[in-house]
């Protein structure tokens, strides 16, 4: 038996609220909504991981201990759009090699977006 990943799910107080961002972000729709309660987005990729919006009735509080890390060719660029779009940037590391900015969703959880260096030292 082979153990994958199906779905990953955000906890969050107002789910449709929370899922315009995230549609909007990973360019994506609502693929099933059971009353607002929980909200399954359909995957950017064929094979894809679904994302799940679950409303909770209250937040956990702190950092959130797993995370989204995506990949892009532009990161300032994609940084700039998902800012737009409502989220929260939070600061920017690089190691040699990649450089990655973390942000944080209107309801705060975090994620980072990546970009290998084109040229890195070496």
């Amino acid at each position: 038996m082979t153990l994958t990943i199906g779905m990953v799910t955000i906890d969050t107080g107002d789910a449709l609220k929370l899922a315009e961002f995230w549609t909007a972000a990973l360019r994506t729709e609502i693929q099933h909504d059971f009353g607002g309660e929980f909200l399954m987005l359909a995957p950017t990729t064929e094979g894809g991981v679904q994302i799940g919006i679950q409303r909770v009735p209250d937040a956990v509080p702190g950092k959130n201990r797993v995370h989204f890390d995506m990949h892009v060719s532009d990161r300032v660029a994609e940084v700039a759009r998902l800012v737009e779009l409502g989220a929260t940037e939070l600061a920017t590391h690089t190691v040699p090699g990649l450089t990655w900015t973390v942000l944080a969703d209107p309801d705060g959880n975090q994620f980072c977006i990546g970009q290998e260096d084109q040229h890195p030292a070496g």
